[in-house]
């Protein structure tokens, strides 16, 4: 039988119209922020945080408080290629995008 991996302090953030989950320490891909590399953001909106064994608190909306991270890079993510064919009617119509990302390090939450 395996185990389950359990995190004893996280807590859901939620930016850019998603939600990501934030661990101390760890390394996500946000949607694009204004700030400079090297910048520290607050993220105000925490849904939900976890203090330990058993201790929840959970926002309605949000909790007071903030998640703070540091900004470690600016990059572009997966091409996603959009096509349009049809048959016969020489229509072929084809789009790319390249969603601009921020990669942040969760310090504190």
């Amino acid at each position: 039988m395996e185990k389950i991996i359990t995190f004893d302090k996280y807590a859901i953030i939620k930016t850019g119209g998603k939600q990501y989950q934030a661990l101390e320490g760890k390394t996500i891909a946000i949607e694009k922020l204004p700030h400079d590399a090297g910048a520290s953001v607050e993220f105000d909106e925490v849904l939900f945080r976890k203090l330990g064994e058993g201790q929840f608190e959970v926002g309605r909306p949000f909790l007071a408080g903030s998640v703070k991270a540091t900004i470690l890079k600016h990059m572009k993510g997966d091409k996603v290629v959009s096509l349009r064919f049809k048959r016969r009617k020489k229509v072929r119509v084809q789009k790319n995008h390249r969603q601009e990302m921020t990669i942040v390090r969760i310090v504190s939450i």
